[in-house]
């Protein structure tokens, strides 16, 4: 059988989602623009305020690269996923030719990552409910099967099927999956979503006036906090589908991430309001004591939306001190324990940041004025190199060794992204080869994947 059909005929059979599913509808008025209108979205072009090349990679409306700290890159580079909408589905970028080609159909698919070691993208199968699709949050409840597609033949093979809860992490040799679940459903969206952004938050404030998008998702997010959902994290083995539970917890667990060097060490976060929680941590998946990565120094300092360095040596995060005051990228190295943090400006802050494979280079994806940075003129890519603050004339403290490192980001604007719409986040990623910037974009109404080139383009 066709493996673009396999399991849309496989969807057809199901006709029952157990309780606490989460459907979505999906608005199309402005996902779907006429030939013409897409042909008004340009393919390629220098960018008048940065003298940087902007490519777009997707052909399709509603294309999607991955989140921030999700491996979207084949092992040898020359690869890379995006998915795909109308029908839902996966693509392949060829990072040489830039050419994309479709390789699996499926409405009730979702990608996870691809495999850091071999050739396969790994997707989630959820059951849609009543013609509506299923968003795959921590607390779903809905039986989850697991789909390895080769990015070169198409070819699909079962890995696994999760009877409730999310897979986040993959381990560097491809030998497990991690995944967190809830005992309940509990949704942080409050309808369905328009297909340009992320997701959908409201609430109010006690004067029953509503609040931003931002404020709103702070408000969301304490209360499933302090729902104190138990929850289980669990691994999924690769080659047999065995999973076994690692940790129990009240906490709300999240944003799990296996290393990319140690393929038993494991980080999470405590998820909720930043400046209410002690979010970073490392574990094993044989269940070693829990260890707190950054220890909270005053009140409303807040750290998060941590990563990887790929040689897996440092977790490199997010860090105000306090919040929405002093901005730094702070990073932790795991063997030494030495520390560093890199101050910015207000205006550099970004959503998320990122690192490139050989450790050198970082990018920023910008933020709007209703975020926590609340900056005048925050919407860019954004490039950064980080430079050390020296000793004065040589001389350092006598304890020096074991304080934290100061530098200093100097930051480089990329892109323009003054016509974005940061409800969709653009979660930026080096390419392995290290020459360009991959980000999605709603800037020309559609969502769509693009890449800057970091190299300024000669003129």
């Amino acid at each position: 059988m066709n493996n673009l059909k396999r399991y849309s005929l496989l969807s057809l059979l199901v006709a029952v989602c157990l309780s606490g599913c989460v459907s979505v509808t999906e608005p199309t008025a402005q996902a779907n623009m006429s030939a013409e209108q897409v042909k008004t979205i340009p393919k390629s072009w220098i960018d008048a305020d940065t003298g940087h090349k902007v490519v777009r990679l997707s052909e399709e409306d509603s294309s999607r690269s991955l989140y921030f700290h999700q491996n979207s890159y084949a092992a040898s580079g020359d690869k890379m996923v995006i998915s795909v909408d109308n029908p839902r589905g996966v693509a392949v970028v060829d990072l040489n030719t830039l050419k994309v080609k479709r390789i699996f159909e499926d409405p009730d698919v979702g990608i996870l990552f691809m495999g850091p070691k071999g050739r396969d993208v790994y997707l989630t199968h959820i059951p849609s409910v009543n013609g509506q699709v299923v968003h795959p949050q921590n607390e779903l409840q809905t039986p989850t099967k697991i789909l390895a597609v080769n990015i070169d033949t198409g070819a699909v093979r079962d890995v696994a099927t999760v009877a409730r809860g999310k897979i986040h992490s993959i381990n560097n040799d491809e030998t497990l999956l991690i995944g967190a679940f809830a005992e309940q459903a509990h949704s942080l969206e409050t309808g369905p979503r328009d297909k340009r952004f992320e997701a959908r938050y409201e609430a109010k404030d006690a004067d029953g006036n509503p609040l931003s998008f931002a404020d709103a998702k702070e408000v969301r997010m304490d209360e499933r906090l302090e729902s104190r959902i138990p929850m289980q994290m669990f691994t999924v083995n690769i080659k047999t589908g065995e999973q076994k539970i690692i940790m129990k917890s009240t906490d709300w667990l999240n944003h799990i991430q296996f290393s990319p060097s140690d393929p038993e060490l494991v980080m999470y976060s405590h998820e909720g309001p930043w400046h209410k929680v002690d979010r970073i941590w490392i574990t094993d998946i044989h269940g070693k004591t829990p260890q707190k990565i950054h220890q909270r120094m005053m009140n409303m300092e807040i750290a998060g939306h941590e990563f990887f360095s790929f040689d897996g040596k440092h977790i490199f995060y997010d860090l105000q001190t306090p919040r929405g005051q002093d901005f730094w990228l702070a990073s932790y190295n795991l063997e030494t324990g030495e520390r560093v943090w890199r101050h910015m400006e207000r205006d550099e802050w970004s959503v998320h940041f990122n690192i490139s494979r050989d450790g050198k280079l970082f990018a920023g994806d910008g933020g709007d004025d209703e975020m926590v940075a609340k900056a005048k003129d925050g919407k860019w890519i954004y490039l950064f190199e980080s430079e050390p603050v020296k000793d004065v004339a040589g001389i350092h403290a006598r304890n020096a060794k074991d304080l934290i490192k100061p530098a200093v980001l100097k930051s480089q604007k990329l892109v323009n992204m003054k016509d974005h719409d940061y409800r969709l986040e653009p979660n930026i990623t080096f390419t392995p080869d290290g020459k360009w910037l991959v980000f999605r974009s709603n800037m020309h109404g559609p969502v769509h994947v693009y890449a800057v080139e970091i190299a300024k383009h000669a003129n």
